[in-house]
């Protein structure tokens, strides 16, 4: 039995990445930036704090007096938008470049400082002229399009609640979210652009508003035109409405903690949470981090491979490159149309310096094979991120020696939509960063890995990961249901924030996520995470990625079945790759970590933000019915895994 009450620390890992010499040099954030931290913590978050421009300077720097209930930079008033736009245009930085858009058809556009200054102004009008006013929240199903960035900064320019859902999600979610947070207005397109395709938004919207009878106004981008109903009285098309309203508006100031957003994020228990993030202490906390963890300098350009739709895209898309006056690209479509080099290809024709995107879309490029971007100009990048889940050793390796060919740092990121900016990273000039280790917490920030009893576990143990002061960019509640955010996050570990993260220590003190509690299977006593499984699996040079799931055993409890996909080239010989990935998991880790079950299928089941269905996978390996799979980006895929095993899995 394992006398570890949390999760058992199996994987070991001895290389390690110091930062290139000229970049430790010259880094924003150096050695001494721990210990200033350190010394005053509000002192620091108040440093930071002068990033923003404010209309009226705060008072005080947190008051945590109703804890968990936080305000940070009490007194101080000033508009999100304003600091994110206006204030470089005032700089003389209009001409800048904001935003390389780049669409899935090959179309493009530069976006200024200044053309966003107008284009928001305009935004504003029209949303005033609808009626919305400050705490009013608006409603935004959009595709990768630089117009989704005008409506969440419309919003926010006059101090109304953006609530963007994912434009993967169907109807009833879509309806769900906007009855929950009380939008009476929606902004939506005809439709994106996915894999060469034109893909219908305005159709969800309109089956979504059969369910939400308080939404009278529906405001209609253009992107692909196809045919569109519109219903009179209450649809409008932005070309139309919006793009006439005057370039002139003047953002009003708001309380620091007046809301900035909603983003609704999955409840274990049905009903989504509305995660609701302020203004002030958001800003700082996302213009910070960028800064610091991507060594921001003024002629970089930087591109965040996410979705707006995801938080990702709004801390590191919109907010925090904004505040910080840089030049993003924007990226419409998917790695792989019309071709698989076309990140690389976007890359190479804009110079990108500073790359963020997750361990889902690397691997997929493992398996594409290292030809392909071996055929672009990467010698720009200088420094990567990882983000969205932990990165397994093998393809943090790969993307730093294949895509950062062994010069740029990977800051490989922990955070989540509660925590609105990244908590846990290596810094790129100071941190010799170990490959699949998120290292410690950034400068400004507590956190630490506990045991059951909520105390600090030794180092080389696992347990819960916990955050244990404030933070700036911290959620403040879930949308109307202030009991619903005290139990989900602070009621397991007294006075500590808990998100159901698992993580271990190891023997130098760095942290390794191990994934959601959730995700963690008792075989035989030992508790053990998915994550490590599945990173020893893709240290073998056959297999490109793998996801492992728990399934009923009657001699061990649980027991470890194994799906992996394997590189382009490698042979599936049969029973013989099965038993040499089994001993080589039992090789890399332990024969208690030695999966039952190994097998080999064509793709995986993933969701359009690249989240593997674990519950889809256990459905197999428990032998039962298939569950619900509209909300797979390819709906397809459970059968062409069950076609694939039919006749039996082999053992």
């Amino acid at each position: 039995m394992s006398e570890n009450p949390a999760i058992d620390n199996l994987l070991h890992e001895t290389r390690s990445f110091p930062p290139p010499e000229e970049l430790a040099a010259n880094a924003n954030l150096k050695a001494d930036a721990y210990d200033e931290a350190d010394a005053d913590y509000e002192a620091w978050w108040a440093k930071q704090g002068e990033r923003l421009t404010w209309d009226t300077e705060p008072t005080q720097t947190l008051d945590w007096s109703n804890a968990p209930f936080a305000k940070w930079y009490s007194g101080g008033k000033l508009n999100a938008a304003y600091n994110a736009v206006d204030r470089h245009v005032e700089a003389g930085k209009g001409d800048k470049v904001a935003y390389y858009f780049e669409g899935e058809p090959g179309d493009t556009r530069e976006i200024t400082y200044s053309d966003l200054k107008d284009e928001i102004s305009r935004g504003a009008n029209a949303l005033t002229e609808l009626g919305v006013k400050a705490g009013d929240t608006v409603a935004i199903y959009m595709p990768m399009i630089p117009e989704t960035i005008f409506a969440m900064l419309s919003c926010a320019r006059i101090g109304a609640v953006h609530m963007v859902v994912f434009g993967g999600f169907a109807a009833d979610s879509l309806a769900t979210r906007i009855n929950d947070c009380g939008a009476k207005v929606v902004i939506t397109a005809d439709g994106g652009y996915r894999r060469g395709k034109p893909a219908g938004l305005k159709d969800t919207v309109d089956a979504a508003l059969e369910k939400t009878p308080d939404v009278h106004s529906v405001l209609v981008v253009r992107r692909t035109g196809q045919d569109t109903p519109m219903t009179d009285g209450r649809d409008r098309w932005w070309d139309e409405f919006v793009d006439g309203q005057s370039a002139e508006h003047t953002p009003e100031a708001f309380d620091a903690e007046h809301p900035l957003y909603i983003m609704y994020t999955s409840g274990t228990t049905g009903k989504p949470k509305g995660i609701l993030h302020t203004t002030a202490g958001y800003l700082v906390g996302c213009s910070y981090t960028q800064w610091a963890l991507f060594d921001l300098k003024d002629d970089d350009i930087y591109w965040t491979a996410a979705d707006v739709g995801w938080v990702t895209g709004h801390s590191y898309i919109v907010y925090g490159p904004l505040v910080n006056g840089a030049t993003s690209v924007l990226y419409e479509g998917t790695p792989d149309t019309p071709h698989q080099g076309r990140w690389w290809e976007i890359i190479d024709k804009y110079k990108v310096s500073l790359l963020y995107c997750a361990p889902t879309v690397i691997r997929m490029f493992m398996k594409w094979g290292e030809e392909i971007p071996a055929k672009y100009d990467l010698s720009t990048l200088r420094v990567m991120g990882s983000v969205g889940e932990p990165i397994n050793p093998e393809a943090y390796v790969w993307y730093r020696r294949v895509i950062g060919h062994d010069n740029a740092p990977v800051v490989d990121t922990w955070w989540q939509t509660e925590t609105g900016s990244v908590m846990i990273s290596p810094l790129p000039g100071v941190t010799a960063a170990k490959p699949g280790s998120a290292m410690r917490p950034i400068p400004g920030i507590s956190a630490d890995v506990v045991d059951e009893r909520g105390e600090s576990v030794p180092n080389g143990s696992g347990g819960y990961l916990v955050v244990t002061k404030p933070w700036p960019s911290m959620l403040r509640t879930i949308w109307g249901d202030d009991d619903r955010y005290v139990d989900t996050y602070w009621s397991r570990f007294d006075g500590k924030y808990f998100a159901g993260d698992g993580a271990k220590k190891d023997e130098d003190g760095d942290i390794w996520l191990l994934g959601r509690v959730d995700d963690v299977m008792n075989v035989s006593g030992h508790r053990m995470s998915t994550t490590e499984i599945e990173s020893a699996l893709v240290s073998h040079p056959k297999v490109a990625e793998a996801a492992v799931v728990g399934a009923s055993d009657e001699t061990t409890g649980q027991a470890v079945v194994a799906f992996v996909i394997l590189r382009g080239g490698a042979e599936d010989d049969g029973d013989a790759t099965v038993q040499e990935l089994r001993n080589h998991v039992a090789r890399e880790i332990s024969p208690i970590a030695k999966p039952r079950q190994v097998m080999v299928v064509p793709e995986l089941p993933k969701t359009r933000s690249g989240k593997i269905m674990r519950r889809l996978l256990q459905d197999i390996a428990e032998k039962r019915d298939i569950g619900d799979v509209t909300t797979l980006a390819d709906s397809t895929v459970m059968d062409q895994i069950q076609k694939k095993l039919t006749g039996g899995a082999a053992e």
